[in-house]
């Protein structure tokens, strides 16, 4: 069972996705595929730890998780040379998880930010799932032993409790690792982060400041990956800008959130650098930077969503890509899942003292 370099990521079906999703996360994910093995999956476990309204209920998560699925196919993701799955269908992920619950510290998760900020003030009143997912997240990495990990600076943390569970686990199983075939005492990996790309952040249009979101009162402040040209058009035509034309250089950026934003979509998009953008249109007004914005956005974004479209009318095939990849994740994580319970010391089918191949 040796180490092999494999990249896995998650998306959370919870519905709209939008240019934020797409530059932070998708498009790297495509780039991926020709460099490493690659895992993404649908994190439909992870979606239903904030309360049903949040998530929309069983209608909506099936309908998310295709949507989700679709855009993945859509964006240029292969499932078949790669492996596109939903987590709820591989319950390695779930029982993994209750073994890493064992060996994370509470210590640790009362350190994760994100919770704080997913609970708000009544943090009594949140769900038990939503404070422990990231060990859940932990195990969805590790039940691949994936060796990195695709992730915006919002989910670093995480990562980080990720590559702490695997190095106590192997700490405190050490003995019994090397007394299964493991003679390094290195069962599971420390996953690296992969942040790339100049817009890993992309941020709402009507505010520099924010996150783009789907959870924002205004459609305008996002690009979904579903609007159609007008929509895309009028939604940059109208996105908040300053007076002062563009800058020539990037350093002329800072302090000026909104036009750092709109550079920024342009770079990630174009596969250029803020630099480049910037020797283009410096010294130049918004109106026509948004002009070839616009152009470029709708060049690289209506596909997407007319093939979104076709894809999702067609909810029998997204189903039988998520059940062919679940199929083929399972395979990968069933052989970890038993190693895990042999190190553990659990009894099963297979004799404890047969050694690893």
């Amino acid at each position: 069972m040796a180490m092999v370099e494999r990249v896995f990521s998650g998306v959370q079906p919870t519905g709209n996705l939008h240019l934020g999703n797409y530059l932070g996360a998708i498009v790297n994910f495509v780039k991926l595929q020709e460099t490493h093995n690659c895992l993404y999956c649908v994190v439909d476990l992870h979606a239903i730890t904030q309360p049903v309204e949040v998530w929309g209920g069983p209608a909506e998560l099936a309908r998310n998780t295709r949507e989700v699925t679709a855009a993945f196919i859509a964006s240029g993701i292969d499932p078949n040379k790669h492996i596109v799955f939903n987590q709820s269908q591989v319950y390695e992920h779930a029982e993994l998880a209750w073994i890493f619950n064992c060996v994370a510290r509470v210590g640790w998760l009362n350190r994760m930010t994100q919770f704080k900020d997913k609970a708000g003030k009544d943090r009594e009143a949140a769900s038990v799932g939503l404070y422990d997912y990231p060990v859940l997240m932990a195990a969805d990495i590790l039940v691949y032993r994936a060796t990195h990990v695709p992730v915006g600076e919002d989910q670093k943390q995480h990562l980080e409790l990720s590559r702490d569970i695997a190095q106590k686990f192997n700490n405190d199983f050490g003995e019994s690792i090397r007394r299964h075939g493991f003679n390094d005492g290195l069962f599971f990996p420390q996953p690296e982060p992969l942040i790339t790309g100049p817009a890993t952040r992309v941020m709402s249009l009507r505010d520099g400041t924010k996150k783009m979101s789907k959870s924002d009162a205004s459609d305008n402040s996002r690009i979904n990956l579903t609007d159609d040209a007008d929509t895309i058009a009028q939604k940059i035509r109208k996105a908040k800008t300053d007076p002062e034309p563009l800058p020539s250089e990037e350093k002329g950026l800072e302090a000026r959130p909104e036009a750092d934003n709109l550079v920024g979509i342009y770079a990630a998009l174009s596969g250029r650098s803020k630099a480049e953008v910037l020797r283009d249109f410096g010294g130049g007004q918004f109106s026509g930077f948004k002009n070839s914005l616009v152009e470029l956005c709708v060049s690289k974004l209506s596909p997407i969503a007319s093939e979104m479209k076709r894809l999702v009318a067609d909810p029998g095939h997204v189903d039988s890509i998520l059940v062919d990849g679940a199929d083929r994740a399972r395979a990968i994580a069933a052989e970890t899942m038993q190693a895990t319970k042999d190190i553990v010391g659990f009894v099963s089918r297979r004799s404890v003292s047969t050694p690893l191949p």
